[in-house]
Order: C-alpha cells, then sequence, then structure tokens
C-alpha cells in the first residue's frame, strides 16, 4: 500500500511538472502587454515560483526534485533573482538547488565539532518565540547587538522563507540553519543591509559554505553597483570580506542562542571575527 502511494504521488508530482513546464510557454507566447521584456520574465519566473509553492502544499513541506527539474528551478530562479534582488524566496530556490554538495560538507563539519552536534541534536530556530530573549540582554552583549540591529530596521527574525527543495530532513534543516543565522553574521562582523553590505557578507558566506549561490550573488550584485561603488567595493570590502572569512571559525557550527549573554567584543576574539572596518578611516 506505501509503495502504491509513494508510485501515485511521484505521478502526480511528475504531472505537475509537465503541467507547470506548458504553462511556462503558454505564458510567453501569450503575453502581448506593452511591458518591456525584462517584466514579462519577471512575471513567468513569478509564475513557475508559485506553482512550485502548490506542488509543496500538496505534497508536504518539501518538494523533491530530480536532476533536470532541479536545473530548471535553478536557471529560473536565477534569472529572476538577477531581475529582481529583492525576491527572497528566487534567491533561496537558487541556493537549494545548486548548494546540495556543499550543504553535505557542512554537514559533516558540524559531525566533526562538540558545539556543531549539538546543534544538530537541538536543531534551534531563529525564530521569535526562541530568541525573544536577546532583547533583554544588557548593553554591549551579543544578544543586545542583535536585537538591536533587528528593531533598528524593523526586522522580524520569523520572515524567511522556508525551505523547499532538500532531499532530507537534515539537509533541509542545514540549509534553514545557514539561512536563519544570516543576521547574526551582520551583527558579527558589522555590515550593514545594504547592497555593498550584503554583497560582502556573500564573499564571507561563500568562504564558509562554498555555497555557488553566494558567488553568484556577488557577480550579480556587483553587476549592479555604480561605479563609485564598484570602486568601493573591490578597493574595500572584497579584500577585507576575504580575509575575515578564511579568518574566523567555522560560523556553521557555533550554537549562537547560547552566546546572547556574552560580551560582543568577546565572542568576537574568541570567533576570530574581523569586524568590517569603516572605509572612511582607511581613507577609501
Amino acid at each position: 500500500m506505501q509503495h502504491g502511494h509513494q508510485s501515485y504521488q511521484w505521478k502526480t508530482h511528475s504531472s505537475m511538472f509537465v503541467v507547470c513546464g506548458f504553462s511556462y510557454m503558454f505564458l510567453l507566447a501569450n503575453c502581448n502587454c506593452d511591458c518591456s521584456e525584462t517584466t514579462k520574465w519577471h512575471e513567468v519566473v513569478t509564475f513557475g515560483m508559485l506553482f512550485l509553492d502548490a506542488c509543496r502544499a500538496m505534497l508536504g513541506a518539501r518538494v523533491q526534485l530530480k536532476g533536470w527539474q532541479q536545473a530548471a528551478v535553478a536557471f529560473g530562479s536565477a534569472f529572476g533573482a538577477l531581475l529582481d534582488p529583492r525576491r527572497a524566496d528566487l534567491i533561496a530556490a537558487l541556493g537549494e538547488t545548486t548548494g546540495k554538495p556543499a550543504f553535505e560538507l557542512v554537514l559533516q563539519r558540524m559531525k566533526n565539532s562538540a558545539e556543531g552536534r549539538e546543534v544538530l541534536l537541538e536543531r534551534p530556530r531563529v525564530i521569535s518565540s526562541q530568541v525573544s530573549h536577546a532583547w533583554d540582554m544588557p548593553q554591549n552583549t551579543f544578544g543586545a547587538a542583535y536585537a538591536q540591529f533587528m528593531g533598528s530596521r524593523n526586522f522580524s527574525p520569523d520572515d524567511r522563507p522556508p525551505v523547499r527543495f532538500m532531499d532530507t530532513d537534515e539537509l533541509a534543516y542545514i540549509a534553514t540553519r545557514a539561512r536563519e543565522v544570516h543576521d547574526f553574521w551582520h551583527v558579527l562582523f558589522g555590515l550593514p543591509t545594504n547592497l555593498i553590505g550584503e554583497t560582502a557578507l556573500k564573499v564571507i558566506e561563500f568562504e564558509q559554505m562554498f555555497l555557488p549561490m553566494c558567488m553568484l550573488s556577488v557577480v550579480g550584485g556587483s553587476a549592479r553597483f555604480s561605479e563609485k561603488q564598484r570602486t568601493l567595493f573591490f578597493q574595500h570590502y572584497f579584500p577585507w570580506a576575504t580575509k575575515a572569512g578564511l579568518k574566523c571559525t567555522d560560523l556553521m557550527s557555533v550554537y549562537y542562542e547560547r552566546h546572547f549573554h556574552e560580551d560582543l567584543e568577546e565572542v568576537r576574539r574568541n570567533w576570530g571575527i574581523l569586524p568590517c572596518p569603516d572605509p572612511k578611516t582607511r581613507g577609501v
């Protein structure tokens, strides 16, 4: 009976992707609006992601993709993210469909670390219900710095898109953890959340996890810089980020929530964090 259910589920799953493919082509062929080609492609990618979300809702929390399906989602997500870098769902899908080998390496490193093993065992989540105590921490602590970072930008830890395309629960958690500790890394490295700051953090994330999506984000982000921003990035932020990413500890093996009460500068020293220097002090 279970085998029959799995067979039916797979047939349903495959049929959805066939319908999705034909829907893509239909939308392309019949999009006769006065909008630009870029806008048309943006609508196509958005439609595809909405359809995949419908698949996920029907088949469970995650959608398991075959090789060609992963390639299709990766291509569509990459194209859509280049058109609109604000689309966190597309960037997330790109990271998942291209990042499985990298996440497997991260998983192995975490298993080799005592603190990493505790993270894997307890699977903490960076969501409001689990990190709200950061707002009660004294000044100068890591937790207080995180709370100030989130509050000053009106960010919520619950805003991250869910993982959709990982094969196993363990890898899905690694992908989720990588996504959720992103704001911790902003705090630790002292990076802003503008385009330059996000692109610089992607350099560090690539050196920490070797995710192809991170390098693609650096390429895509730097392509959108003005000439002045590009000069600033490659003269100041990129050399610093390259050094900082190599110098620090394995940041995926850190149980951050247990260090909220510790002094921010102390945890930076303990983890080998090199905060980003102000470009003005370096004459850039």
